[in-house]
């Protein structure tokens, strides 16, 4: 009966391995040589960085059983229920301004083929090691509130597992194009979820 919602999650996970082929940079480069080691893996990055987040993003707008809170009756807003909007704004927001963010400061071009030239640690890299991650997962709640999507809601833990493994695997190959300097920032920056500082 769900069936689009279905067909989003195993969109999710069937693209990963060529999600996860897409980092491998010096793989690529060794078997089929620097020049058109590069395209071919800013091809695979292209077509599974958009492919998974148009899977995510259907995760959320497809049809689904919709959840409400049965003692409480409240009005609505083009069908949505104005607590939902309301409680649903600041980590849609969120979502939008570390994933905005996050594109700006590696360049479109970075963050659509996962190939980065360098190692970015100020602005918001100085915060989360992966912002455009976390503005997903804000996203993820966000919007699964906004359109009352239980399903979204129930699989947003499993949402988390996979942008850890997909994380992992980009500071993996990370270590291998930039070595000491990469993991001195992986040292020093927290991978998805921001420290709180203490003031001492």
């Amino acid at each position: 009966m769900y069936i689009l919602f279905y067909i989003c999650i195993i969109g999710v996970i069937g693209i990963l391995p060529l999600y996860a082929l897409s980092l491998e940079h010096t793989k690529l480069d060794n078997k089929y040589g620097t020049e058109k080691g590069k395209k071919i893996g800013s091809i695979y990055g292209l077509i599974s960085g958009w492919g998974f987040f148009i899977f995510w993003f259907g995760t959320w707008l497809a049809p689904q059983p919709k959840f409400t809170v049965p003692f409480l009756q409240v009005p609505t807003l083009f069908s949505i229920p104005l607590l939902n909007l309301i409680i649903a704004l600041p980590p849609i927001i969120l979502a939008f301004w570390f994933g905005l963010v996050g594109v700006k400061e590696t360049g479109l071009e970075t963050a659509e083929t996962h190939r980065a030239k360098e190692i970015i640690d100020d602005g918001i890299y100085s915060i989360v090691r992966h912002p455009q991650y976390l503005g997903g997962l804000f996203g993820h709640i966000g919007f699964s509130i906004l359109f009352s999507a239980l399903y979204s809601l129930i699989f947003f833990p499993f949402m988390i597992f996979i942008v850890y493994l997909i994380s992992k695997k980009e500071e993996i190959e990370l270590i291998k194009e930039f070595g000491d300097d990469y993991e001195k920032y992986k040292n020093n920056v927290p991978m998805l979820f921001p420290r709180i500082k203490k003031n001492r």
